[in-house]
């Protein structure tokens, strides 16, 4: 499902924020406390409504006094400002408009985005000649929610949707899109500006120089692509500056609505354990990857290197068994020319549609010459196999009972159908259903 937007929830401190974020999001993801200003760092997250993915931002409460890490909270208020495709602003039913409140408004009437404006904590009918004071506001008609009891939620994103661009018409470049995706400092700008071959990003050794995720339309052989440089991916607990931790953010849009993620390992550096997150971000999202090791000019290397860091690679990240291995150099070009026919492959490849008589031949002879192994007197059978979609690649295994699948025979179907077909490069997903009984 493509992403379809992002949606920032700003407002002063105890508004009700993170709950109506929460509500939104479906599950605890902020934190949630009765006193302002528990919310400081934007809090991020993916939603979905009427069939539209979206990204959802939790933001820190602004606020017009002097009070501890105001400065920063207005900073990631306003990155996510920037970032957003439609703000929710949200005041509070209970206390009523206030000084804050205005301030915020015209915030966010001088950023030009769209504004939905929600008036928390109407938690009953007595409550709701509360919201006619916000009108004074000039953000438009302000609709009743309560985050704690989901009232008027299904209205306020109803409301959201009704104001998000277009997907086609904000993603109009044409191609194949390729997130360039790793830790920081790995070269991903300089492997960009060895594809494009000329300088379109800053290329420094200083650590996330990169901030924005950047576009940028390209052709070779004469086919379109959209090459996006990611600022490098930073554990949590390890990222610092507001900016920089809202370019984890931007990564992780561009890692969604990319086709092909390159995730670059620095060779000279080594794997690294957060190379395993960035990995892992990229997995999740079900997208081909194409591992590429990069500085492979600055390694001291006999007839057994290259072998030797494969073999690490396969070991340290074993659930990418799938994706190919390149050896780069940024610097040099060694081998850059590979990669942008390499990502064609691997495309087709996650868009690869299997006859459904070819599939159900290869499962059932699998399934002969290597039957599942049997649990508590009983054994999984597959009856009937279907390619439900594309990329990924997603079989739905028509089955006996879906809790006798054990893992290890899910990988060996898995296994099968990457011996039978070339899914190279491609995660390949796989839902066991009980059969129907006629």
């Amino acid at each position: 499902m493509k992403n379809n937007g992002v949606i920032a929830i700003v407002g002063r401190p105890n508004v009700g924020k993170s709950t109506l974020f929460n509500r939104i999001a479906g599950s605890r993801v902020s934190i949630v406390e009765d006193l302002p200003g528990v919310t400081r760092d934007r809090i991020y997250t993916t939603g979905d409504w009427t069939g539209h993915h979206f990204q959802l931002i939790d933001t820190g409460g602004i606020e017009l006094a002097d009070r501890p890490f105001q400065e920063e909270i207005r900073a990631q208020v306003q990155i996510a400002v920037e970032e957003a495709d439609v703000i929710i602003m949200v005041c509070s039913g209970k206390t009523g408009l206030n000084d804050d409140d205005k301030y915020i408004a015209g915030m966010l009437q001088r950023s030009g985005k769209p504004v939905v404006l929600a008036v928390n904590m109407i938690d009953d009918a007595s409550r709701m000649a509360n919201i006619y004071e916000f009108y004074a506001l000039g953000l438009g008609d302000p609709i009743a929610v309560s985050g704690a009891h989901g009232i008027g939620v299904g209205d306020l994103l109803d409301a959201c949707m009704a104001k998000m661009p277009d997907e086609n018409a904000k993603d109009n470049n044409e191609g194949i899109h390729i997130a360039v995706i790793g830790e920081p400092n790995v070269g991903k700008s300089s492997l960009v500006n060895a594809i494009l071959n000329e300088q379109r990003s800053i290329v420094s050794n200083i650590q996330g120089t990169t901030r924005d995720a950047i576009d940028t339309p390209f052709r070779f052989e004469g086919r379109p692509y959209v090459i996006v440089d990611t600022a490098g991916i930073r554990k949590r607990g390890k990222v610092y500056e507001n900016v920089e931790k809202y370019s984890v953010l931007r990564a992780m849009s561009a890692i969604e609505r990319c086709d092909v993620a390159l995730f670059v390992i620095d060779g000279e550096a080594g794997i690294r354990e957060q190379d395993k997150h960035v990995a892992g971000y990229a997995y999740e999202a079900g997208k081909p990857i194409v591992i590429v090791v990069n500085k492979w000019d600055a390694i001291e290397k006999d007839t057994h290197t290259m072998a030797a860091f494969q073999e690490q690679i396969r070991r340290e990240f074993a659930y990418l068994t799938y994706a190919p291995i390149v050896f780069v150099s940024a610097k040099t070009r060694q081998r850059v020319d590979t990669l942008v026919p390499m990502v064609d492959r691997i495309y087709e490849n996650s868009c690869r549609r299997i006859p459904t008589n070819v599939l159900n031949e290869v499962i059932s002879d699998a399934q002969i010459t290597t039957p599942a192994p049997a649990r508590n007197g009983k054994r999984f059978r597959i009856y009937y196999t279907t390619q439900v979609s594309i990329q990924p690649p997603t079989f739905v295994l028509s089955c006996n009972e879906p809790k006798l699948m054990h893992f290890s025979y899910q990988r060996f179907i898995e296994n099968t159908l990457r011996d039978a077909f070339d899914f190279e490069g491609t995660p390949i997903h796989m839902i066991a259903r009980r059969k129907v009984s006629d």
